[in-house]
């Protein structure tokens, strides 16, 4: 199980719509998700992930990012 308390993960932006990918930070929460692996948000939570290692699975994002890749990668934070 991660033990780390915060991790950064870079969105992309709109394929085709040359934007610079989107980073947001997110903290753990008492949550699991589905694989029971610790559920992470952003402090709006608006952005929900399920992290294993260092990969990110989409829970939810907000309707503007439309569908993304599902797994995207979670760097450490301190």
């Amino acid at each position: 199980m991660n033990t780390c308390p915060r991790y950064a993960i870079a969105l992309p932006g709109t394929p085709g719509g040359h934007a610079a990918p989107r980073t947001v930070i997110v903290h753990r929460t008492g949550r699991l998700g589905p694989a029971h692996e610790p559920v992470y948000e952003d402090a709006t939570g608006r952005y929900r992930f399920q992290i294993t290692g260092t990969v990110a699975e989409v829970l939810t994002l907000p309707a503007e990012y439309g569908p993304t890749h599902p797994c995207l990668e979670a760097v450490p934070m301190p």
